[in-house]
């Protein structure tokens, strides 16, 4: 088998030299670039021969859920694992729709880290059991629950359904041509409604 090409996009300097000195002592593993934001990892993937990247969700400027979105289109065989310091559930979800294929904490031990390089690499998809849960219940059924959606207007349906793609507030604004902060006040009605704190349990409970 040849070996794994990688590229890792982390904007934290001291982390990112760490991960690429430990994923370069496998022979089957090949760190093919190292990043320190996504703008700089995007000028050079049209040129770039890799498989797996690991891609921080918090980088400033484009960040990891965005990047991915852009580029998992244009090369569908590349496999992103999103790494970042805590698990939050709504950005993971988010990174899940835009294209990602795993999740990882950066806490990992680097034996961790390198059983889920090959783990995705071989067409699995590691993420943690809490994140798998959450996932399993987003999409076991796409069925909508007609009684719910009653509750909304015609608007609030539309973001609900945008929320449940995965869109961040800002692409979610520029679709329905409104602010950032009517979308955050839809988005406050909604969770009013439903009576849930997150993106993840109001999807769960219009979506079932």
């Amino acid at each position: 088998m040849s070996a794994i090409q990688l590229a890792l996009v982390e904007d934290d300097e001291e982390i990112r030299e760490s991960m690429e000195l430990f994923l370069s002592k496998p022979e089957d593993l090949n760190v093919v670039g190292s990043f320190g934001s996504a703008e700089a990892y995007i000028d050079a993937f049209p040129e770039m021969d890799v498989d797996v990247v690991l891609m921080d969700i918090n980088l400033p400027g484009i960040d990891g859920i965005e990047c991915v979105k852009l580029l998992k289109p244009q090369r569908e065989t590349v496999q992103y694992m999103m790494c970042t310091v805590h698990e939050d559930q709504d950005k993971t979800f988010a990174a899940l729709c835009a294209g990602a294929s795993g999740y990882i904490l950066k806490n990992a031990s680097p034996a961790q880290l390198t059983d889920a390089v090959y783990d995705i690499a071989r067409g699995g998809s590691p993420m943690s059991p809490q994140i798998a849960r959450y996932v399993i219940k987003a999409f076991q059924v796409q069925n909508q629950s007609p009684g719910l959606l009653q509750n909304f207007t015609q608007r609030e349906q539309e973001l609900l359904k945008a929320l449940s793609k995965g869109f961040q507030y800002k692409e979610i604004a520029d679709q329905m041509c409104i602010s950032i902060e009517t979308v955050r006040t839809y988005v406050r009605n909604i969770y009013e409604k439903l009576q849930v704190h997150s993106r993840i349990d109001a999807i769960n409970k219009v979506f079932r």
